[in-house]
């Protein structure tokens, strides 16, 4: 589905990207992982094309994304950034409407608010479907535009840092639903900060550090102690319970000894 090769972008004479190979299949999840400042928003601009690379390629269902145009493209990937904000005093119902958009031939029709309504169900929004944005909380709103990107139908989904300002609850029902979607047979990227989630969530990690890729593989492979203290410079430990999934912890200097 998804594929990057020598992917490299460079502002001035600095790289804030260099190096990065990767491909996602329909129905997989892949977390990107770094510390603040290691490229990963970067890379999740390009790989959406937002932003044109200085070198390598980005191809998207076996064709660049250049070749697309904007709509086409549109109907094809759906982005959640960071910057969430919305500028007018929209409800969440339109909020939730805008992933039509790209789908639209000329007036919305029947279907299309079927469809809203239908995505604001699945991510339990319909409560507040007539409240204004604004006046939503961080789990509310996230979930209006989950409800937005479902609404979109596109088979790429790219996720900026989806569980910022989430408690505990909503940021496992936001990725159990993302992941869900996975194994419905789209292909999502998200970039996270939390090890743990990722490990529990994706099927491949991206590790990057300084803009330039560490690791990629399956979680177990990539999360190790010894390649987490080089990227992010503080111990880690790993608690395995028996039967259960294992969770990465950092640790101060000292805990494990000299």
């Amino acid at each position: 589905m998804l594929r990057a090769g020598g992917l490299g972008y460079r502002v001035g004479g600095r790289w804030l990207l260099k190096g990065v190979d990767l491909s996602l299949k329909a129905g997989e999840f892949l977390a990107v992982l770094g510390p603040n400042g290691s490229g990963k928003t970067t890379l999740l601009r390009l790989l959406a094309g937002e932003l044109k690379p200085t070198e390598g390629e980005v191809c998207l269902l076996g064709k660049p994304l250049s070749a697309y145009g904007p709509r086409s493209l549109a109907r094809l990937r759906a982005v959640l950034s960071q910057a969430r904000e919305v500028a007018f005093a929209f409800t969440a119902y339109e909020v939730a409407f805008l992933g039509r958009l790209p789908h639209l031939q000329g007036r919305e029709s029947p279907l299309d608010h079927q469809k809203t309504l239908r995505a604001l169900e699945r991510v339990r929004g319909l409560p507040f479907k007539d409240r204004f944005f604004p006046s939503l909380s961080g789990g509310e709103s996230m979930r209006v535009e989950a409800a937005r990107l479902l609404n979109q139908e596109a088979r790429l989904l790219l996720l900026d840092e989806p569980t910022n300002h989430l408690d505990p609850r909503y940021a496992l029902e936001l990725l159990g639903l993302f992941r869900a979607l996975a194994h419905e047979g789209k292909g999502v990227v998200a970039v996270l900060h939390d090890l743990n989630l990722a490990g529990l969530f994706a099927d491949r990690v991206l590790l990057l550090k300084e803009g330039r890729p560490v690791a990629y593989g399956p979680p177990q492979a990539v999360l190790r102690p010894g390649l987490l203290e080089e990227v992010y410079e503080v111990p880690f430990g790993v608690l395995e319970p028996p039967g259960g999934p294992a969770f990465w912890v950092p640790l101060p200097r000292g805990v494990l000894g000299p």
